[in-house]
């Protein structure tokens, strides 16, 4: 059990330089052993063990980090590994109708080389084996290709940057890069990257769920000092000695014996498969129907050779001859099914997205979920934070009223008495989760934290604060760490005295209600009474000119009401009254530049923009004009439709209320988390919402959210576990781009849908018609194979990877329940299809007296007619892309030459048309043709540019062809006229 006495831990090891072993490490952190840790000394001896500073940590140069690496491993765990090219390869042999014609083949073979000896008799059966196994290796690779990029994407997302005390100063290192003696830095909202000890916090409570599988939350202290890897920070700060790492750790033996599951299936996905199916079906049908035709056609002697004869004569036809001829009829039909089943479908939407979601990586933006690429396409709100998103980030005091006055220029430590000084550096020094590293060779000093830390840090070094001194003279016995809902922070910190100064940083006119006095210029403590309306004008001064305020003011107190008991200690309620003013600061963060542009792209797509910010209304008002979210300062004054609001205001309303004030809101000021979560749910039921967030506090309105976009760089570890997508730059412009990806990733499938479909409903109805009137079919199981390969997976691969263009982002977005095809792509595909089949029809029942070719051998002459109407057949599929690039712009060549891939599948397609017609004729049952009728099949493809451009000028109706027919039905049954 942790914490025995009974086990007495072995006597430590030395291991190479190091006076512990990996095993003892182990061992005590796995059991959680108290008695062993105090047996090596506590915290500190095992410190001392690992040849590590608690203060400095390692020493951060590359032996050290190696020889670490090489005793005690990495942060690393061995994958399972994904699935092989291999198993692709047997789950695409796996399709029902790839087996179904690879028997057909082999009947076929076998009949062939009977009848017509192995010689010329292997031709039908093994063309057609050799078109389904170029078919199944095509989607294997394709397939393979995609499962590759979705574990690479995996990696990425669990390479969670942290910060590291090396040398004594802090830096930002992968968790990959963590090694034993590491002294790691916790905050709020931080996953614990690797098993270790706790050295020093304040109020710190993991959240070890992910681990025991309890959702309490586990308080850490001396007593209980162990933390484990992969566990979450709920709440307070400190620092942990890192014992274990990698394979070493629980959380590394569990992700090891788990692999990642890349089987998530969109919604979009789960839509198409519905209607790959549905079109399946119908296909299914229509085979069975042309079966059934062709079989009393052939039976009842009305299926005749191309010299005339019949085909079957009953009682005089050998039984070999009759099964061959009923085996190619089976595989025409069976043919047909490969060509209706869409199986480029799927396939479509997982190339799009992995070709989106490699891209976006680009974009500064990580999918952590499949199904936000689509969504995102169809938000119609962002509610966005300010702090970061909207802004730089990157902050200067630039304002500072300091003595009951203002400081000009703000750093001048000349103007301000030195116990004012004093008590402000201290409060700057104590109350912070950030850190100054001074170099030993000198140097300016480096401040790391938050921004907002780093600010007030930098303010303070300029006032002639020695952080280091600071710290170690006085220390802290209890913190409040900064929260989101009360908006401030505080310490109390006791001084070599004994004497309690309680410190507290947070929200101007917040922690300036709690103040009843103030210190003057002459270091005397005033009433405040007299001041608080200068303060208050001061500080709306600011904020009118975006400037981010924040108090400092602190308190003394008595040593004697401090418990002393570390368990009464833990729960002590730091004195929040009765406190004195000492600064307000104006912090400067400027807009991001492109941010009004971005913005106002958002507004031209139809989407509205809404800033969430936990700072006061006149800097919220100021930063959303500056950033074109408020048009004009009569917009900022309007209370409809660019309601400003404020936090508090919007949780008092009643729930029917919310939901209408929701629509009107622009800024929301003074916001908590809970506020925030409480506009997503309100939005939500009429829109499709978009939020960012980067607290741990976000992490409910993310998840709430239809699209939680977490930051990359400020955001913490549990918004982030809770995000969909998160944004690596923290920039407002890359949430935009990610807009721009989500539609692009509809529209690409819907190119790719009504270029399919065109091509299903041409191919079933030419086959069909001149099965039932002729007994024949124009395109062989070989022909239709290859068709079905441009089809399915080059044209996949050709129209799913077409990169977003501005013109996505001047229109509406996409429905949440809008039809996959619309009354545009209905309209260009029966046009194209129907041009098709009219076309090709007429050279299939009038071809040899249009081509002159009566007089020619009659076998001759229909395979000439035949290659021709395949050729046009296949050449009309190749320009019809190009149609569907842009189902709804008369241009369709706009931009084409910077598709590098899709110039490339065209290419390729007509070479291996043109390699097929003149060098595999003897495999697909074609003949070269002259320069004349190629001449012949490019013009017919052709004319469907010009045709595509005229019917575009055709206009559809807005609702959508399903609710027109559904409402004239339903007009019909109640009695209705039109």
């Amino acid at each position: 059990m942790p914490g025995s006495p009974l086990k007495k831990p072995p006597t430590p090891t030395r291991t190479g330089d190091f006076d512990i072993s990996q095993e003892e490490l182990s061992q005590m952190s796995r059991e959680h052993e108290i008695s062993a840790l105090q047996q090596y000394g506590g915290v500190k001896g095992v410190a001392e063990k690992l040849k590590t500073s608690l203060e400095k940590g390692i020493r951060g140069d590359e032996t050290d980090f190696l020889k670490r690496k090489n005793i005690f491993g990495s942060n690393t765990y061995p994958r399972k590994k994904g699935r092989s090219f291999w198993r692709f390869l047997w789950e695409a042999c796996r399709d029902t109708t790839l087996i179904i014609l690879m028997v057909a083949a082999a009947a076929s073979l076998a009949l062939g080389i009977k009848t017509e000896g192995i010689k010329e008799g292997w031709y039908d059966g093994g063309s057609i084996a050799l078109a389904v196994f170029i078919v199944i290796v095509v989607t294997a690779i394709s397939d393979y290709r995609q499962s590759l990029q979705f574990q690479s994407l995996n990696e990425e997302k669990q390479n969670i940057h942290l910060e590291v005390v090396r040398g004594g100063r802090r830096i930002e290192v992968s968790i990959f890069e963590i090694v034993v003696g590491d002294i790691v830095p916790l905050k709020i909202g931080d996953q614990v990257p690797a098993d270790g000890i706790l050295v020093s916090g304040h109020s710190l409570a993991i959240d070890e769920s992910s681990m025991t599988g309890e959702s309490k939350i586990v308080h850490k202290d001396s007593k209980a000092p162990f933390l484990m890897s992969g566990c979450k920070v709920a709440d307070g700060y400190g620092n942990m000695l890192v014992t274990n790492v990698g394979i070493n750790t629980e959380w590394g033996l569990l992700m090891a014996s788990i692999s990642e599951d890349n089987g998530e299936e969109t919604p979009l996905q789960v839509r198409l498969n519905g209607v790959a199916t549905f079109i399946g079906i119908v296909g299914l049908a229509v085979a069975a129907i042309v079966l059934i035709v062709l079989f009393i056609r052939f039976f009842t002697g009305h299926t005749y050779n191309t010299d005339g004869s019949r085909q079957f004569k009953a009682g005089r036809t050998k039984a070999s001859t009759a099964i061959d001829g009923a085996i190619k009829i089976f595989t025409v039909a069976v043919t047909i099914v490969v060509v209706a089943v869409p199986e480029g479908l799927p396939l479509a939407v997982t190339l799009t997205l992995a070709y989106s979601m490699r891209k976006m990586m680009r974009d500064k933006a990580l999918v952590r979920r499949l199904s936000a690429c689509e969504t995102m396409g169809s938000a119609t709100t962002i509610c966005s934070d300010k702090t970061g998103t909207l802004t730089l980030n990157q902050m200067t005091v630039v304002e500072a009223y300091v003595g009951g006055k203002k400081v000009d220029p703000p750093d001048d430590k000349s103007l301000l008495p030195p116990e004012l000084t004093s008590l402000l550096t201290e409060g700057i020094a104590q109350n912070s989760t950030g850190s100054v590293f001074l170099p030993e060779g000198g140097g300016d000093a480096e401040v790391s934290g938050s921004p907002t830390e780093k600010a007030i840090l930098q303010w303070g070094l300029n006032l002639g604060m020695n952080f280091d001194v600071i710290r170690s003279s006085s220390s802290i016995i209890h913190a409040f760490p900064f929260n989101s809902e009360k908006k401030r922070g505080g310490v109390a910190v006791k001084l070599p005295d004994s004497d309690i100064h309680v410190h507290w940083k947070g929200a101007a006119e917040i922690v300036l209600a709690s103040c009843t006095a103030y210190m003057d210029e002459n270091d005397g403590i005033q009433p405040i009474e007299e001041k608080v309306l200068d303060f208050k004008t001061a500080i709306e001064d600011m904020a009118a000119r975006s400037l981010r305020c924040v108090a400092i003011a602190y308190r003394h107190h008595e040593g004697k009401d401090v418990p002393t008991n570390e368990e009464e200690l833990s729960n002590w309620q730091l004195p929040e009254g009765q406190l004195v003013l000492l600064a307000i600061v104006g912090i400067k963060d400027p807009c991001r530049p492109g941010v009004r542009d971005a913005v106002q792209l958002c507004k031209n797509a139809g989407v509205k923009v809404r800033m969430v910010t936990g700072d006061n209304l006149n800097t919220a008002r100021a930063i959303a004009l500056e950033c074109g979210i408020l048009k004009s300062d009569a917009d900022a004054d309007a209370t409809e439709p660019n309601l400003i609001i404020e936090g508090k205001a919007f949780r008092a309303l009643s729930e029917e209320r919310r939901r209408e004030v929701a629509e009107k809101i622009s800024v929301m000021g003074r916001s908590s988390p809970n506020d925030k979560l409480l506009l997503v749910q309100a939005l939500r039921k009429k829109h499709v919402v978009a939020v960012t967030g980067d607290g741990t506090n976000d992490a409910p309105a993310l998840h709430e959210a239809d699209i939680g976009l977490a930051m990359g760089i400020q955001g913490t570890e549990v918004a982030k576990e809770s995000s969909d997508i998160i944004i690596l730059d923290d920039d407002f412009a890359s949430v935009v781009k990610v807009v721009r990806w989500g539609r692009s990733v509809y529209a690409n499938i819907q190119k790719f849908i009504q270029f399919q479909l065109t091509v299903n409903v041409a191919a079933l109805i030419i086959n069909v018609v001149a099965a039932v009137s002729a007994g024949d079919v124009p395109l062989n199981a070989v022909q239709l194979l290859w068709v079905n390969l441009i089809m399915d997976t080059l044209g996949a691969l050709a129209l799913a990877t077409e990169p977003p263009t501005d013109h996505l982002m001047t229109r509406p977005p996409v429905r949440r329940r809008e039809p996959l095809v619309t009354n545009i792509m209905w309209r260009n595909l029966l046009i194209q299809a129907l041009y098709q089949v009219t076309v090709l029809l007429i050279l299939n029942f009038r071809g040899k007296s249009i081509l002159h070719l009566e007089h020619d051998n009659a076998d001759h002459a229909n395979k000439v007619k035949n290659t021709l109407i395949f050729n046009a057949f296949v050449l009309c599929q190749v320009f019809n892309e190009f149609n569907a690039r842009k189902p709804d712009e008369i241009n369709v060549f706009k931009g084409v030459t910077k598709n590098h891939l899709f110039m490339g599948i065209i290419g390729l397609t007509v070479v291996l048309q043109v390699v097929m017609i003149f060098f595999l004729g003897k495999f697909t049952s074609t003949v070269r043709l002259s320069w004349k009728l190629w001449l012949v099949s490019i013009a017919i493809g052709l004319i469907s540019w010009p045709l595509a451009a005229i019917g575009k000028w055709i206009p559809v109706p807005e609702t959508p062809l399903g609710e027109l027919l559904t409402g004239k039905i339903r007009k019909q049954r109640n009695g209705g006229g039109d």
